[in-house]
């Protein structure tokens, strides 16, 4: 009986120590990273011009992410647009330096330009580490001016040479456009890309351009004006995911309601995929693990934290739906590679004729 309480004793003090040295070492790697970010300046290098729903999207994150990341570094914004977040996705990387004080947040387009196989991909989707979205549902929304008289999909289909306008080639708004002109069946539509987020809103209604597609909580929170109507008109409605209803387009038609094939169906589900992977927080290979955890967990507090979802709200009049770091890897990992749809869409990634009808 006394070797047993004996024995029980040294078990006893073996796990005290074992916890003890496993919380000096967790407090020391705490403290470690505290050290590395207190002082310092993380850059977050946005694939787009400011302004628009994608730069709200980040900033409502910035305060967050400063109270959560050990040592509580200042945040400060770089914009670098260009070939679909392709020029801001390339330069994390092959230049940034790989020390977790560069994060970019680029747009969903970066994964659909790698899926599809596109020209001046120079990055790897499985080589970035991925620190989530705040966001992973999404409704596009196609939109022409009032002026146009194109109050019906069967006025848009029978008017050839529509001027529709876009952000760079390749850009989430660029394809979501370009997918549903194919999938309406618009006729010899011309596609105008070079604007800023904000540049587009004016120049539909000035008459440069006749159609645009957006996002409806973009709409919601800065057109509230065109859902009195007598501003535009709107034609359809992409749900992401499907069934997801909008609430200030309940009633708006599908993309899905307009399609005529197999075909069909696979294009909006690849185009579902790649949006559901939102707007990607990611950090340049070769980031030291140890700073790559602290930044996951201090996204995966950031997304879980109730005051964040109400400024989210404040500032982009949408309630956000977060991917965590671990979920958008996996995200990722299924986008369908259906060889027929790959070949489809990267005709319509690119600035050139639609791809005819299957």
């Amino acid at each position: 009986m006394a070797k047993r309480e004996s024995i029980f004793r040294s078990v006893a003090r073996l796990l005290v120590i074992a916890v003890s040295v496993h919380l000096s070492l967790l407090a020391a790697e705490v403290f470690a990273q505290a050290s590395f970010f207190q002082g310092k300046t993380i850059t977050i290098v946005q694939g787009r011009d400011p302004g628009g729903s994608g730069d709200l999207r980040v900033r409502a994150l910035v305060p967050f992410l400063e109270k959560y990341i050990p040592g509580n570094p200042k945040i400060v914004m770089e914009f670098m647009p260009g070939g679909g977040s392709r020029k801001a996705a390339n330069y994390l990387f092959r230049t940034a330096k790989p020390d977790g004080l560069t994060i970019g947040n680029l747009s969903g387009g970066m994964v659909s330009l790698a899926v599809l196989g596109e020209s001046g991909i120079l990055y790897d989707l499985e080589k970035f580490y991925y620190l989530g979205s705040p966001y992973s549902t999404y409704h596009a929304v196609l939109v022409s001016r009032k002026e146009a008289g194109l109050d019906t999909i069967e006025k848009l289909r029978a008017t050839p040479g529509l001027k529709l306008g876009a952000q760079s080639v390749g850009f989430s708004t660029f394809l979501e456009a370009r997918v549903f002109a194919y999938i309406l069946g618009l006729k010899d539509t011309s596609f105008i890309a070079g604007y800023s987020g904000v540049e587009l809103d004016p120049a539909l209604l000035r008459g440069e351009i006749d159609l645009r597609s957006n996002g409806a909580d973009t709409i919601v929170q800065r057109n509230k004006d065109w859902l009195k109507g007598g501003v535009v008109n709107f034609h359809a409605i992409t749900e992401t995911p499907k069934g997801e209803k909008h609430p200030a387009f309940p009633n708006l038609p599908e993309i899905e309601t307009f399609a005529k094939s197999p075909l069909d169906r696979k294009i909006i589900a690849m185009q579902r995929a790649f949006r559901v992977t939102g707007t990607p927080f990611v950090l340049p290979p070769g980031t030291p693990k140890d700073r790559v955890q602290t930044l996951q967990d201090a996204f995966r507090k950031t997304y879980k934290d109730p005051e964040f979802a109400k400024h989210y709200q404040k500032l982009t009049s949408d309630e956000p739906s977060p991917l965590m770091p671990e979920d958008h890897e996996k995200a990722i990992r299924d986008v369908p590679r259906d060889r027929e749809a790959v070949e489809v869409f990267k005709r319509l990634a690119n600035a050139v004729a639609l791809p005819p009808r299957r």
